[in-house]
């Protein structure tokens, strides 16, 4: 279907790819960028964010939303979910083989399962030779790896109160009761953002994500990545946390004022992290962080990461500002389309 210069098309399965109309653009465009829905998520999820990536950049993006992970199905757990969107990627790429560059845009829990496909399509370099065709294919393309990991995308430290706010509002209390039930709610993938599997007596899935393990090169493939950039809620996001959001601890929370940019009104704070190792991350004093919830912001220092903060404070639909960060539906959550413009003219030069 052409709209507005834009073509889209949807799979038998629900998957979209949005390209440029033009055909000298769309045969010049070579840089794949794949769109994760959150949690209970599809593919139309992006819809406005896809045609605005094209409109803006039409001779450089090929848009695909993800929609192996949808609805129900993002309740089987990160681990399937990661394996199901790695092995998506790689169909895409057979599709397109002459994409160079891939981001992932991702929100949500999405993030996570971002992080867990590229750990299981990344091939270090010592094992280059055992690679087949297809795993060349993407080794080639994700040498520039250069994901826009979007609003609350990474979550890597999840803890207990990951998807808790929703029903906790990030009241202690309730949190630590919620993580008793909240697989029987969000099954396995609860489990997960709660730190509370086992499987086969390893240490919880989100804590392996911090290192390469298990022929999964998790670190390895993120510090492939040329950016790495979070967008989180400062406020009004019942969902997930900003400083869970924003891997920070409460003490690295920054003061943040209303800002006078008209481009991006919501965009009130924005911070280079650069990488630290373990010694250096490793807090003086008490932050109130558990210990697991230390390792995992600990880990995630050891990369660099651009972290951009957003704040729909005075928005009629704040209490919405999960979705309205994502604009999630365009005409609803509108509110949101300068946080996906600062993504664009930030991470996708026009150079």
């Amino acid at each position: 279907m052409e709209k507005n210069d834009v073509c889209t098309s949807e799979s038998v399965d629900g998957s979209r790819d949005v390209w440029s109309s033009k055909s000298s653009d769309s045969s010049s465009a070579d840089h794949l960028v794949v769109m994760v829905n959150g949690i209970l998520g599809s593919s139309t999820d992006w819809s406005f964010a896809a045609e605005k990536f094209v409109k803006e950049r039409p001779d450089k993006v090929f848009v695909h939303c993800s929609e192996r992970n949808v609805s129900r199905l993002t309740l089987d757990g990160v681990d399937v979910m990661g394996e199901r969107l790695a092995e998506e990627v790689l169909e895409v790429i057979r599709r397109k083989p002459n994409m160079r560059k891939i981001s992932f845009v991702a929100h949500s829990v999405g993030g996570l399962v971002a992080r867990y496909a590229i750990g299981k399509l990344y091939k270090p370099p010592e094992k280059e030779h055992m690679e087949d065709s297809c795993n060349r294919e993407s080794k080639e393309l994700s040498i520039e790896l250069h994901p826009t990991l979007r609003p609350n995308s990474i979550k890597p430290r999840v803890k207990r109160w990951h998807l808790a706010g929703s029903i906790s509002f990030g009241v202690t209390a309730f949190e630590k009761v919620a993580s008793c039930v909240i697989h029987w709610i969000f099954r396995r993938t609860g489990r997960h953002l709660f730190l509370t599997d086992d499987d086969e007596g390893k240490p919880p899935l989100l804590k392996r994500m911090v290192e390469d393990c298990d022929e999964c090169y998790f670190m390895s493939a993120l510090r492939t990545f040329k950016r790495r950039v979070i967008y989180s809620n400062v406020g009004y996001d019942h969902i997930v946390g900003w400083r869970t959001s924003s891997i920070r601890r409460d003490n690295e929370l920054p003061k943040w004022e209303d800002t006078l940019n008209e481009k991006y009104p919501h965009v009130v704070y924005e911070e280079h992290c650069k990488a630290c190792d373990a010694e250096q991350c490793d807090p003086t004093e008490d932050n109130g962080s558990d210990k697991i919830e230390e390792e995992l912001v600990t880990g995630l220092s050891c990369v660099s990461w651009e972290k951009v903060d957003v704040s729909f404070h005075s928005s009629r639909l704040r209490f919405a500002a999960h979705s309205v960060i994502q604009v999630k539906d365009h005409i609803t959550h509108r509110e949101g389309a300068d946080v996906i413009q600062h993504m664009i003219d930030h991470f996708l030069p026009r150079s």
